[in-house]
């Protein structure tokens, strides 16, 4: 159960498949027509899950980026004091929609929920935690406005500036996204990444199943699927710890490995 409320130059590098036809080389069902700024819709999906603390100065951050959007956030059953900070926002016409959810169900399917209502041409998801920064969205959304690409990751491990911390953490983000490589026959350097602008057309196209933190994979993989064109851009990071309130663990590698699998054979 759940209730909805509602009052110059491009810049990074494609991720492709290395044998076989170029994208370029296949029709263009998506992303053929450059947008120009002023017909750009931004639709911003925040999943929320117990962040009294950043939930607020997150939305002033996304609010401040100079782009027409609609921001649409689902509180996936926090117990915390989350909802009823929402429910100020909303009130004060910070955020466009509210969803809040009676069972908490995971990152994935608070997204799943969020795109299901977005009306924008573009879509990207972004966490409520302060990791990643709304500023690095104009060197995102520049190769879909210039019709040049209808997906745009943001690597953490394209020389951005990020904030040092867990070695083995950037290990297995490596190994993470080496291990959807070998199955998408793209060359992504950060599959795991939040920051994935898509047009909004495709991103509502996809059929999509994850509940967890099995999303980046699956998402990645139905996008490799539909022979997309996908670009890359360096982003800045700045990581929490888990005294900070870092939700994903060990166990959510582990299971990565599992879905990179099973979204892309099975």
């Amino acid at each position: 159960m759940m209730s909805l409320l509602s009052p110059r130059r491009s810049i990074g590098r494609r991720a492709q498949d290395t044998t076989g036809p170029s994208i370029d080389a296949l029709p263009r069902m998506r992303g053929a027509t450059p947008l120009s700024s002023d017909d750009l819709t931004l639709s911003v999906l925040i999943p929320v899950y117990n962040e009294e603390q950043t939930i607020e100065f997150i939305v002033k951050q996304v609010r401040s980026v100079s782009v027409k959007k609609e921001i649409i956030c689902v509180n996936d059953c926090s117990t915390d004091g989350t909802r009823a900070i929402l429910d100020r926002l909303l009130a004060e016409g910070l955020i466009n929609r509210l969803v809040h959810k009676d069972v908490n169900e995971g990152k994935g399917a608070a997204i799943r929920t969020a795109l299901s209502i977005s009306t924008g041409n573009v879509v990207i998801v972004q966490d409520a935690d302060l990791e990643y920064d709304p500023a690095d969205w104009p060197q995102m959304l520049q190769p879909i406005i210039e019709g040049k690409a209808d997906a745009v990751f943001g690597s953490r491990f394209l020389s951005g500036p990020h904030r040092v911390l867990y070695f083995w953490h950037s290990v297995g983000n490596r190994l993470l996204t080496l291990a959807s490589n070998v199955f998408t026959n793209l060359n992504l350097t950060d599959m795991e990444t939040c920051y994935k602008a898509i047009r909004g057309d495709l991103a509502r196209g996809l059929v999509l199943t994850s509940n967890r933190f099995g999303f980046e994979p699956e998402i990645t993989a139905r996008l490799a699927q539909q022979r997309v064109r996908i670009f890359e851009v360096p982003i800045s990071y700045s990581g929490r710890t888990y005294a900070e309130g870092k939700k994903i663990g060990w166990r959510d590698g582990v299971a990565a490995i599992w879905h990179i699998i099973r979204f892309n054979l099975l």
